[in-house]
């Protein structure tokens, strides 16, 4: 009977237990796979952009951890008149020293290019540790626990100059930029969607729990750095980039390319060494991705005002008819499903004349501020919000766009360093700026209709001048 049962398989107990557990298991692996799928799908897999997207993700969901921590105990755990001391001063401790180390980010970065992948992995690990450290602290509101939020400022700021600088070494076959970009942008916006809720649901059970949920991610982020394809570290045929032209400024260093050249052999024939090339100018490859920066530095301004402006206003005067929480919730999601389908139709117009699509958005989003100022209404800014995510989202894929098109390769990655940088510290102006502004809706809408208007001033002219010239450079497919 014993070998009839051996002969016969497992008992009905064991085979039910298994069935049960394929069951569990089922929606968990069939999501896995479905993510794995979409984020390898049309190369991305075989060239490394799909771990790249991943890690993204990874990355929205630490942060927006940390997000919901720093709010609940920075914001929403005292009344509104202490809750905007304590956050200008967190703006104080934190961005203002970061404003003085964003200009080094970058070139500290860019000095370091067989190190990218350990750079990612290195502000992922820094923000798993601060986040413990910060959880010490997050219950008390203490002092100590700006320091900590500051070095996770950094490490974040740091990790998103690197990603930029990584993605034009992962590109499929027949894949553009603004596509790959769209893809981990997207990856970034939903992990964040996701997490929120959990980590909001964190807070509930204690003001330290987001964190040590953070901490957990970071640590798998840590991971998931090292298994990028060792091609990002990879520096063959780079050179830095620099923002100015030699030819604007003759009081710097530079020779004619023929001159160079005859020094060069003979100082090769003489057996000393050939003089170090200067890297190119951006300004050197035209005027698009200086106007576009500039365009791009309007809608990131844009963003961190509304974030801090918006945040006090209305929860001190809420929309018509809906409670504080309500209110912000309202023009977070517009902001969120703005910013997705900006990135979504991004990478659908394949960034068909970028300096257009630049100018088009810069110009809608200033027209929906005005209205905005004008017609205060909780529609408006509902719509403001929603337009301002989309044309932020937009325009920056219309920016790294040019940069493919018009930055020669060897300088292409340090490009998007040195603009990642400039791009976050004209959101700490807007931030600075929208704490320290009266809370009255009509100056607040007109201060951001402003800074569209000077951003308008700067880039709109010379973005269209550029497209009825057209570029010598091929267009992105």
């Amino acid at each position: 009977m014993t070998a009839a049962r051996s002969h016969d398989g497992p008992g009905p107990l064991r085979r039910a237990g298994r069935a049960t557990g394929r069951a569990l298991r089922a929606p968990f692996t069939g999501t896995a796979r479905s993510i794995r799928k979409a984020t390898h799908a049309h190369g991305a897999g075989e060239s490394g952009l799909g771990k790249l997207i991943e890690l993204h993700a990874v990355n929205g969901a630490g942060d927006v951890m940390i997000t919901v921590a720093l709010a609940s105990t920075v914001f929403f755990s005292v009344p509104t008149d202490e809750a905007r001391g304590r956050v200008a001063l967190y703006l104080a401790i934190t961005m203002a020293p970061f404003t003085l180390l964003a200009p080094v980010i970058g070139p500290l970065l860019d000095r370091l290019p067989h190190g990218r992948r350990a750079a990612m992995a290195g502000a992922m690990l820094a923000r798993a540790l601060l986040a413990i450290t910060m959880s010490g602290a997050v219950a008390t509101g203490g002092l100590e626990l700006y320091p900590a939020a500051l070095g996770v400022l950094v490490s974040s700021k740091a990790y998103g100059v690197v990603r930029s600088a990584v993605v034009p070494r992962l590109l499929p076959p027949n894949f553009s930029l603004v596509k790959a970009n769209s893809r981990v942008t997207l990856a970034g916006l939903l992990a964040t969607g996701i997490a929120a809720p959990i980590g909001a649901g964190l807070q509930t059970i204690g003001s330290a729990w987001p964190l040590y949920g953070a901490c957990a991610i970071f640590i798998v982020g840590t991971f998931l750095a090292f298994t990028m394809p060792p091609k990002v570290d990879s520096a063959k045929g780079e050179r830095r980039a620099r923002l100015i032209d030699p030819q604007d400024h003759p009081h710097l260093p530079h020779r004619p390319e023929p001159v160079r050249r005859s020094a060069d052999r003979k100082r090769t024939r003489n057996g000393e060494k050939p003089a170090k090339e200067r890297p190119p100018g951006l300004r050197s490859v035209g005027g698009s991705v200086l106007h576009g920066l500039q365009a791009n530095a309007a809608h990131r301004a844009l963003s961190g005002f509304l974030i801090f402006f918006l945040a006090f206003l209305l929860r001190e005067h809420p929309l018509a008819g809906q409670s504080a929480a309500v209110s912000l919730g309202i023009v977070g999601v517009a902001a969120g499903v703005g910013n997705a389908c900006g990135t979504a139709v991004g990478s659908w117009l394949r960034a068909r004349g970028p300096e257009v699509i630049i100018a088009t958005v810069l110009g809608l989003a200033l027209s929906v501020a005005v209205l905005a100022a004008v017609f205060f209404s909780t529609l408006l800014v509902a719509a403001l919000g929603a337009v301002a995510g989309f044309t932020q989202a937009l325009s920056k894929l219309s920016l790294d766009a040019m940069i493919q098109r018009d930055v020669p390769e060897e300088v292409r990655t340090s490009a998007f360093a040195r603009s990642e940088t400039l791009l976050q510290m004209a959101w700490v102006v807007g931030g600075g700026i929208g704490i320290a502004l009266p809370l009255n809706a009509v100056l607040g809408m007109s201060v951001a209709a402003g800074i569209l208007a000077l951003g308008a001033a700067a880039s709109v002219r010379g973005l269209l001048g550029a497209a009825r010239r057209g570029t010598p450079h091929p267009r992105v497919a």
